[in-house]
Order: structure tokens, then sequence, then C-alpha cells
């Protein structure tokens, strides 16, 4: 990307989170569904892209017209998330925790209360941001990890965001420093929330997820493994006003096995809580993106890896980048 294609960029997101955060709350909201309306008619390559994840997600009886009622909500949804996060800083302390309906809180209270650090792992579901501004009037100073952003004015602009609602926040191409931190924070009983279900990398853990071969990333199963963590899957969904999320068991470490297929057998838990609740909530699943392997051609080895692992890791299983954390 140019210098010139980097600075456009950056004042087209800088001059559309200024107007947002102006705008009548109302206004904005119809601005942004608007938009999504005509993406969705327009039925550009990542609308596209949606319509086949959503095909999988809803299964081999759903209808083109159910995939595409449910295509148009989801972009409805993600367009949502977008209008919310610009206008976020606009919240106070007591928006950010009643426009949030969480589930099992006490629950992760008393993780929390033992001192052993607390990982959420959460899916591209809903709004994570806002997620995360509720827990800051939870739980103070919680670190997340960011996936750099081209041009870095861009991402700068968004680590400023996040950081002055309450996050730290990390770079994901901080190599193996990021993962020393994260768990510096896990092993002082912080919490460390990560997005974790779409793998970056070549080297994730095969995963049957609805029924099709994908891979999911390590991070927070090898941040458990090692810290003695709390690992936590959450699922979040929209509603009309606000959110809800909900705070699912903590997946144990199986007590035998290497830790290979310990990694692997924690990383299959989380992708199936994932699944359930994308599963009941498709449309607030934000994958514009490819995700399964039968997508992916330049993964092939890894699909074809798959097939010889579905049953459980051996210690041949890839151990744990930092990128996948």
């Amino acid at each position: 990307m140019s210098s010139m294609t980097d600075e456009a960029t950056y004042r087209l997101y800088a001059t559309g989170w200024a107007v947002v955060k102006r705008l009548p709350e109302r206004t904005a909201y119809r601005l942004f569904e608007r938009i999504a309306d005509r993406m969705w008619k327009k039925q550009g390559r990542s609308v596209l892209q949606l319509e086949q994840n959503l095909a999988r997600v809803l299964g081999p009886g759903a209808t083109e017209q159910q995939v595409r009622e449910v295509s148009r909500q989801s972009l409805r949804n993600y367009l949502r998330y977008w209008c919310e996060t610009f206008r976020l800083e606009n919240w106070d302390h007591e928006r950010r925790a009643t426009d949030f309906h969480p589930q099992n809180t006490e629950y992760l209270k008393e993780l929390v209360a033992t001192g052993r650090g607390v990982i959420l792992a959460l899916p591209h579901m809903a709004n994570w941001d806002s997620a995360g501004a509720w827990l800051t009037t939870f739980e103070p100073g919680f670190t997340t990890v960011a996936e750099r952003l081209k041009p870095e004015k861009l991402f700068q602009r968004f680590l400023d965001f996040r950081e002055s609602l309450g996050f730290e926040v990390l770079p994901l191409t901080g190599g193996s420093r990021t993962l020393l931190k994260l768990a510096k924070r896990l092993r002082a009983g912080g919490v460390v929330c990560l997005v974790a279900d779409r793998d970056l990398t070549a080297g994730g853990v095969p995963v049957d997820f609805f029924g099709e071969a994908a891979t999911f990333p390590s991070g927070s199963a090898s941040l458990a493994l090692s810290t003695g963590a709390a690992l936590v899957p959450v699922t979040l969904w929209f509603e009309d006003k606000g959110q809800t999320a909900c705070f699912h068991p903590e997946v144990v470490p199986p007590i035998e096995g290497t830790r290979d297929q310990k990694l692997a057998a924690m990383t299959r838990a989380v992708a199936a809580t994932f699944e359930k609740g994308i599963g009941e909530h498709p449309a607030d699943w934000h994958m514009l993106q490819r995700f399964w392997l039968a997508d992916l051609p330049e993964r092939a080895a890894a699909g074809a890896a798959h097939a010889a692992r579905a049953h459980g890791a051996t210690a041949a299983d890839p151990a744990p980048t930092a990128s996948q954390a």
C-alpha cells in the first residue's frame, strides 16, 4: 500500500469516526443499516464469502433464501459493531454497564477471586469492543492483543481509542515479548481477553467446525497450560437494546497426554463452545473472510494433516507461535 493510499485510508476512517460520534444516535444507527443493506444488495466478494460461511453454519437444509436473510442481518450487525465502536467514547460508565447483559458473572467473579488469572476467549461475535468496555467496569485493567493494521496511523488510532476505554493493548506482532507479557499478567492474577476463532497462521489446531475441517489458534490454550490460568470461552450476541454475553464453564486441561495433546483438546473444546454459540446466533458471527480449509488452498498440507489427526493430537502437532495468541 502506497503512502498516499495509506493517508487516504486513514483520513476516511478518521473523518467517519468524527462524524458518527456527533450524529444523533438513531440517525447513526439508521445510516449504518442503510450502508449494510447496500453492501448486501451489491453482493461483493466479502458478502459472498460471508454467505458461503453462513451456509455451513445453517447446514445443508438451509435454502438460498434463508442464507440470504441471515446474511442481511449479519451485515447489519457487523455495521452496528462499527457504529457502536465509533460512538463508544461517548458512552459514560453507566451506559457501558447497563447496555451489556452478561450471564454467569458470579462464576466469573469467583474465578477472578482465586488469583489464578483468567483468559476470556471470544469469537468474532457481536461487539467485542463494547464487551471490553463493560469488562473495565467489572475488572479494571484487563489485557488484550490487537492485530496490527495498515496504515500505522490507523493502528495507533485504534490503540489509543481502546486504551482510553481502559484496555491494555499489546500488538499481535510482538512475538515472544507479547506472549511473555500476557503470561506475566496472568501469573499476577490478571484477566486477558483474546479473540480466538480465526487462525491467522498455517499452524493452528485442526478442528471439525460445523462438519468441516478448519484450524483454530492455540494461543489461549497454550497460555492456560503455561500459567495455570482459567480458560473461559465467551459467546456474545446483539439484542434490540445492547448485547448479551455468556461466560461458559472453564476448559480444564486433560489429566493425561502430552502437552501437545492437551493443547489440541483444549482448543477443540473452545471451538465446540463457539460452534454452539454461533449456531444459536449465526447473524452475530462477523466472518467475512475465508475460514474453512476448503476455502484456503494455500493450506492444503494442513487440510491433509487434519484427517490424520481427527481422532486426537499427536506429539507432531505444531507448537503455538506468538502470532497464535
